[in-house]
């Protein structure tokens, strides 16, 4: 298969607060709940990753959504929206001494969440939304790209440019399945070289979202939750530069994404797992 790779780059390093991640820095965790579904398990949530990944000695960012806009129905629990969602993640950053990470879905909220967050995802659906990334762009924050379902590895370099036109290099790719088929996604693992290679940036696999049935369920999403462990030991393997996975206590009472949702209490021995991965194919990087 013609990749249309162009120029070689070697993967730079993107720096926010303590943190470093790619360019052989250690493998990031970002993790969270799909959404803030209330203050106190969010807050419970956020602790237990920390005090995880505190003891693995792994980096860690904390996500969760304020407000899920692209939901499969009307009816669908969106979260508490950005006044409120950001507050409680304002508290967590503050009293927890967490770096956090959501995601906007429109230009009008892109100052506030830059005020509070480190890094401001765009979600895969909006993507190639040109003035909407630039705007985000121009917020001078981290910027994680989630991969449109509907693009192919190299296109990521389109995306990443126009970001970098307005002089932002702070710059995360993440890969989370492409389609295959209705309600179905698949991985391509020769996409995270591609996107490094192709764009010079770090790539996050998101092994949560790329286990996610879209729509399967009618009026929600389904997923294969016992599948991501699977991928994520994967994407480690094939040189991703973190993970992104989503979690919650019960995944099978939360109020969104559950059924592609880790339970909080497997996390640890997955991410042990991940890590022993890691060096066996980073050996000069132990972490």
């Amino acid at each position: 298969m013609e990749t249309h790779l162009g120029n070689i780059m070697t993967a730079s390093t993107v720096t926010f607060g303590k943190i470093s991640v790619g360019n052989g820095a250690p493998l990031l965790l970002i993790a969270g709940p799909c959404v803030i579904e209330t203050p106190e398990i969010t807050f419970e949530i956020a602790s237990r990753l920390k005090a995880i990944t505190a003891e693995l000695e792994i980096p860690f960012v904390f996500k969760a959504s304020y407000d899920k806009a692209n939901r499969t129905s009307i009816h669908s629990f969106r979260g508490p929206g950005p006044q409120k969602g950001l507050r409680i993640l304002g508290r967590i950053k503050s009293e927890l001494d967490l770096p956090i990470l959501s995601d906007v879905h429109t230009a009008n909220e892109i100052d506030a969440a830059a005020d509070m967050l480190d890094i401001i995802q765009i979600p895969a659906f909006l993507c190639r939304q040109t003035d909407f990334v630039l705007a985000v762009a121009r917020s001078g924050i981290t910027v994680n790209i989630k991969k449109g379902q509907f693009l192919a590895p190299w296109d990521v370099a389109n995306i990443a440019e126009k970001i970098t036109s307005v002089g932002n290099q702070r710059i995360l790719l993440t890969e989370r399945g492409s389609m295959f088929g209705y309600n179905n996604l698949v991985v391509d693992f020769r996409g995270i070289k591609i996107m490094q290679e192709k764009t010079g940036f770090p790539v996050i696999f998101d092994a949560t979202h790329s286990v996610q049935l879209p729509g399967g369920d009618g009026t929600s999403s389904g997923g294969q939750r016992e599948f991501a462990p699977i991928l994520a030991k994967a994407a480690v393997a094939a040189g991703a530069d973190g993970i992104f996975i989503e979690v919650h206590p019960d995944p099978d009472k939360a109020l969104c994404d559950g059924p592609n949702s880790l339970k909080l209490d497997n996390v640890a021995e997955l991410l042990k797992t991940l890590k022993t991965i890691r060096a066996a194919v980073a050996p000069g990087n132990p972490k």
